[in-house]
């Protein structure tokens, strides 16, 4: 990531402390300057709290949902994989999925259920860019492929990965992606539980080291970024579980491949 743009993400993350301080500093000055320019009246505790409280009370806060969703939603796409139909010769959409820009140079992490058998990827991108993609690679262990997109938009921006090393249940986290296609959402929760396994109902793929996580998160979800309050990614969502297995819809648990895994599909150090 560039110098620059490490920098946005750095005043992005401080931007509402920033603001609140700011708002508070400004009040307690112009209460000051009133009372130092006022013939009559000397400035009490009283004053300073009552410019201290108008002040909060009239400033919209973002929640931390709205902080995750808008620092990581630049760089969160949207995934669909096509293939020919053997029986019409038709092309159809197979599938519809999630994925995070890693490289500003196009690289994208997904998972690798989400393109596999695609004979043609196309990537939708925050600001509405198409571009064709075109599969790199894949980490079959972790459910995780590397996707990179032809055309990037002059302004892309990679998202910020962030250890899981100080990660702990009850922290709180957000899922960001295109649930049954629909989207981009975000859904908050917690952090159930770390280094769960998951086997699917097919039997044909076992995850291990997995972040359990209450967010919603329903079919489309998958390879989108699991973030935390800051929006820093901390893993790729990549399945859910439910004890009816003909149903695929969300019922309070879902897994998340740690970053550290994700990072390192592609050779990079997520820190």
């Amino acid at each position: 990531m560039k110098i620059t743009e490490q920098i946005e993400a750095i005043v992005r993350r401080s931007e509402i402390r920033s603001l609140v301080f700011g708002l508070v500093g400004m009040a307690l000055a112009l209460t000051v300057y009133h009372r130092a320019f006022s013939e009559s009246s000397t400035l009490t505790q009283d004053d300073i709290d009552a410019a201290v409280g108008h002040t909060l009370s009239t400033t919209v806060i973002p929640s931390p949902g709205v902080r995750a969703y808008e620092t990581i939603i630049p760089s969160v796409v949207r995934i669909e994989g096509f293939r020919t139909d053997p029986k019409t010769k038709e092309e159809t959409r197979f599938g519809v999925g999630t994925g995070v820009v890693i490289v500003n140079d196009g690289t994208i992490l997904t998972n690798l259920h989400v393109v596999q058998g695609a004979e043609r990827i196309k990537i939708t991108f925050a600001d509405g860019h198409e571009s064709p993609g075109v599969f790199q690679g894949a980490r079959p262990e972790h459910d995780l492929a590397v996707v990179r997109a032809r055309v990037v938009p002059d302004d892309l921006f990679a998202a910020t990965m962030t250890s899981t090393a100080k990660l702990k249940p009850g922290d709180h986290v957000y899922a960001v992606g295109f649930p049954f296609g629909i989207g981009p959402s975000v859904s908050a929760g917690i952090v159930s539980g770390l280094k769960r396994e998951f086997r699917s109902p097919d039997g044909g793929n076992s995850l291990s080291n997995l972040i359990q996580f209450d967010a919603a998160a329903n079919p489309g979800n998958s390879g989108g970024p699991l973030v935390t309050a800051e929006g820093e990614v901390v893993g790729i969502v990549t399945a859910i579980l439910n004890p009816n297995e003909d149903d695929r819809t969300f019922v309070g648990i879902g897994f998340a491949v740690p970053i550290e895994n994700a990072a390192s599909a592609v050779g990079l150090s997520p820190f």
